[in-house]
């Protein structure tokens, strides 16, 4: 009975030291705490994962890393989970996902904390996201009278969104049209309209039929009358050069198929050049006969110059 004691005594205290290593070991791993406060802010189809800073003492820069999980990767690749690759061991409190959240299916996101050895347990996004849900705002318009016609020009719009543009007549805004413009666009062209008259213009951005963003503000803009000095220059300016284009291109049509062949030499004869530019004439060098003397050869007799000296 006292052995079995003291081996049930000893087993005991196997299994508590045991405990008490993994808990040790759990608490080395797990030493510092997880991000807080994770949301996403997703604005005109710019989606943005945050997180509060690390509160735990660091005493080097504290990195995080964000992890995210779509349908495919939950059903198709067995419940695995991505890198962002932009948002690897990054020293921000953000991460721009618009890129890497690609589809409208549902998201898992989650982000850790790494301080040197030391490495936090991932903080999991507190509901699915979906693009779908991003906040539209209302877009940006410029709206500019061309001659008879509008330039609508917009600036900074979601990418895979639709602005409609509604244009009509001061006073009769029952009366309206409404344009449709892929967002890649940017700029919507009016023509044919009014002159004199003044235009109001609103749009507002749609990803669906259920999701649309405010109208923006209804800017109006009055379509002048062309300057009659303006358009008196511009029919000068066509006609003359409609005049030179005409007579240019009927000088080459006679040229090439009303000009006989030898009564077309007469206009272009071919000069022969001037003796100077002829490559052919011989040039020939006149010696002077005083230079000629000079270079005749001269013998000198050393025996003589001898006896001159002595």
């Amino acid at each position: 009975m006292t052995m079995m004691m003291m081996t049930m005594i000893t087993r005991m205290t196997i299994i508590l030291m045991m405990t008490m290593t993994l808990l040790d070991t759990t608490n080395y791993i797990w030493t510092l705490p997880p991000p807080g406060h994770v949301f996403m802010e997703s604005v005109d189809m710019r989606h943005v994962l945050r997180w509060r800073p690390l509160e735990a003492e660091c005493n080097t820069t504290v990195l995080y890393s964000v992890q995210f999980q779509g349908e495919f990767e939950l059903t198709i690749l067995n419940d695995s989970w991505v890198n962002a690759p932009e948002c690897q061991m990054t020293p921000y409190t953000q991460c721009d996902l618009t890129f890497d959240l690609g589809s409208d299916s549902d998201y898992n996101l989650r982000v850790k904390a790494r301080c040197g050895s030391q490495t936090s347990p991932w903080t999991m996004l507190n509901c699915l996201f979906n693009r779908k849900h991003t906040s539209l705002t209302a877009p940006q318009m410029t709206v500019t009278a061309v001659g008879d016609a509008l330039q609508v020009s917009f600036d900074k719009l979601p990418a895979t969104a639709v602005v409609t543009v509604k244009v009509w007549k001061k006073g009769y805004e029952l009366q309206d049209s409404v344009y449709m413009m892929p967002a890649e666009e940017k700029e919507l062209h009016v023509p044919a309209l009014q002159e004199g008259s003044e235009y109001c213009v609103r749009a507002r951005t749609v990803l669906d039929t259920h999701h649309h963003s405010s109208s923006t503000d209804t800017k109006c803009v009055t379509v002048r009358a062309a300057d009659p000095d303006e358009v008196h220059r511009r029919t000068i300016t066509l006609a003359v050069t409609i005049v030179f284009v005409v007579g240019l291109l009927s000088g080459i049509f006679w040229s090439i198929f009303c000009c006989n062949p030898k009564a077309c030499q007469n206009y272009f004869l071919k000069e022969s050049l001037p003796h100077s530019l002829d490559s052919d004439w011989d040039i020939q060098i006149q010696s002077n006969r005083t230079e000629a003397e000079l270079c005749e050869p001269v013998s000198v007799v050393q025996d003589k110059l001898l006896r001159l000296e002595y």
